[in-house]
């Protein structure tokens, strides 16, 4: 089934990352903060509700569970751990391609609610489209530089510490890995700013973290 539903999902363009019991899963979400988490509840180590609670304790990606358990509690106790959806097998591959786009709209809607569209002197983020510019002009961003580029747009003017940034854009396992951090912030510099080395914008908060100035 794992390899299956991975093949399909590939297919359709979706980078997929996979593990064979619940630690295993964990440790691969910590790792590569996924978008989407599709969730077995019958694991060789421990219950997938199990799973989804702990993922719950950082991650707001959505959960679909996908289990031959289809009896009212099963569903009941998998979307009171956390989980967005209960998908019961045997399942149409079509529906199950169906529901993750559903739930990944969901999530970039959540994300860009209240502004569409945010604008920081020459600078301008369009969620909904995903397109930065600069003066007018586009720059393109590589998906890792727009997750941390739009983390400090919507948060302008306060101050985030190296490991909430670390966190949200690259996931706990990487909370530490400062240097990582400083190495695309360098990248987004010299394409947002217009001296790298004099930044107007991107400031750093020595041994805090970093800054978009308003």
């Amino acid at each position: 089934m794992q390899r299956f539903v991975s093949t399909t999902i590939a297919a359709q363009g979706y980078r997929v990352v996979t593990a064979d019991d619940g630690a295993g899963a964990l440790a691969q979400a910590e790792t590569h903060n996924p978008d989407l988490v599709l969730l077995d509840l019958g694991l060789p180590d421990m219950d997938g509700v199990d799973v989804a609670i702990r993922l719950r304790e950082w991650s707001r990606a959505p959960i679909l569970i996908l289990s031959a358990r289809g009896q009212e509690q099963d569903k009941v106790s998998a979307l009171d751990a956390g989980a967005n959806d209960f998908v019961t097998k045997p399942f149409a591959v079509g529906e199950l391609l169906a529901r993750m786009r559903v739930w990944l709209r969901e999530t970039q809607r959540a994300g860009d609610a209240g502004a569409s569209i945010v604008e920081i002197g020459g600078l301008r983020l369009d969620l909904g489209r995903r397109v930065c510019s600069v003066e007018g002009s586009e720059v393109r961003l590589t998906p890792t530089e727009y997750k941390l580029f739009a983390l400090l747009m919507k948060h302008a003017g306060k101050v985030l510490t190296h490991e909430q940034i670390l966190r949200e854009v690259w996931g706990p396992a990487y909370v530490k890995e400062t240097q990582y951090l400083r190495v695309y912030m360098g990248t987004l510099r010299r394409k947002i700013e217009r001296d790298a080395a004099r930044p107007r914008y991107l400031i750093t908060e020595p041994g805090v973290g970093y800054r978009l100035r308003e």
